[in-house]
């Protein structure tokens, strides 16, 4: 059957990105602000590809995030082109078919790799991957991917990935933006396209969705979720810290966990850490991040998150320590006390703190972290910023940097 001759109106598009929709680099990046309409495009993209026999891997770090983003997104793509008929959709295995030429856009989640191996379209092989949120995803995660694009084609390959710049320190930012002049829309070099965006790019927000973005008042948030430039942010509290795959050789036993209670404004933040003393190293392997958890679901993912670790809570919640002991976590209280916070950053500053990439709210936390100002601008010693899980890493930490083991909270309270 003989593809079928469409005609798409410009003005289904931003101008910002009717340039790239027959981009051919091998790698391309669309990074910026919130609202920017990069999404959007990348999958009205997968869509018309598809329809001239392009099939497309379409991947996020944490598949339960699939259905309501991505695989979203590429059905409105659809609906907005006007060609629902051209396609079918399986809800249930993630799975977008074109029923003229049966390519197909596929979609997986990125937590094991080692699983992608297994996907292959009905037909032909992947032309494309884009990776949404890339600076969640690891580097390694990310070789593996390109090794994906392999097989006979007859379109060119290309890997794409889609972010937010959370951080100067991320792996994203050394790999790809040196030599990259700052405030350069779009960026060519060695078969790489590096294309920046913000808000003021897509001519779909509505007047509420520009002013809500406006408001920031944030200086971090303002630069990247606002404007879409990289995070740097003056008076940073903890500078001492980069995003970067730890291999499991790197890991030392035992493991220290940590736990700031939350529920509904603020987060449940729990963290994974494994210490090298000799190498003065912090090694952040996971992080739970979740609102509107109930103790009993907290203790259901913390199973398998602590294992047979102990994990040191926030003692301001004691009854919440006594049930998820009771649900069978080993929880204890943190010591905490008068200076504590002063005292953990402290000695965690005298510690270079690797990140590994999918904990992404660690990051954020840490980019926006500072010093208050004073009125005369310079620096009052009082932390501001998210600290949700800043505070569960101090926890984690705390017997290491105070030699006083937490404690355990009585039944009787």
């Amino acid at each position: 059957m003989s593809a079928p001759r469409l005609l798409v109106p410009r003005r289904a598009f931003n101008q910002a990105f009717l340039p790239h929709l027959h981009a051919r680099e091998r790698v391309q990046l669309f990074y910026g602000g919130a609202g920017s309409g990069k999404s959007a495009f990348l999958a009205s993209r997968a869509v018309l590809d598809a329809l001239c026999g392009r099939n497309t891997l379409v991947a996020r770090q944490v598949a339960r995030t699939l259905k309501s983003s991505c695989f979203a997104e590429v059905q409105k793509a659809i609906r907005r082109l006007g060609l629902a008929r051209f396609f079918s959709v399986n809800q249930s295995e993630l799975r977008i078919t074109c029923k003229r030429n049966g390519a197909q856009i596929l979609f997986t989640g990125l937590l094991d790799v080692e699983k992608v191996k297994s996907i292959t379209p009905a037909r032909g092989a992947l032309s494309d991957i884009w990776v949404e949120e890339a600076t969640q995803v690891s580097r390694q995660a990310i070789k593996q991917l390109e090794k994906r694009l392999r097989g006979k084609s007859a379109h060119k390959k290309r890997l794409t990935l889609s972010f937010n710049p959370v951080s100067r320190q991320h792996w994203l930012y050394q790999e790809y933006f040196g030599g990259v002049p700052e405030g350069q829309r779009v960026f060519r070099r060695d078969n790489i396209l590096i294309m920046h965006s913000s808000y003021r790019d897509n001519r779909f927000l509505t007047a509420d969705d520009t002013q809500a973005l406006e408001a920031e008042r944030d200086p971090y948030f303002r630069d990247v979720y606002t404007l879409g430039l990289w995070g740097q942010v003056g008076g940073a509290i903890l500078t001492n810290w980069r995003v970067s795959p730890i291999l499991p050789g790197e890991v030392t036993e035992p493991l220290r966990l940590g736990l700031d209670f939350g529920f509904a404004q603020d987060p449940v933040g729990a963290i994974k850490v494994s210490l090298d003393n000799k190498r003065k190293r912090i090694l952040i392997l996971d992080e739970i991040y979740e609102r509107g958890w109930h103790n009993a679901r907290l203790a259901e993912a913390l199973k398998p998150f602590a294992d047979r670790h102990p994990i040191t809570c926030d003692s301001a919640e004691p009854k919440s320590i006594i049930e998820l002991r009771r649900l069978g976590i080993q929880a204890r209280a943190a010591k905490k006390g008068p200076g504590s916070l002063m005292h953990g950053i402290q000695w965690l500053s005298q510690y270079e703190i690797i990140i590994a990439p999918h904990c992404v709210h660690l990051q954020e936390e840490l980019a926006g972290y500072r010093w208050r100002e004073s009125r005369e601008g310079g620096q009052l010693p009082i932390p501001q910023g998210e600290d949700h899980l800043i505070d569960a890493l101090r926890y984690a930490l705390e017997a290491d940097s105070t030699g006083k083991v937490a404690g355990c909270i009585s039944r009787s309270i």
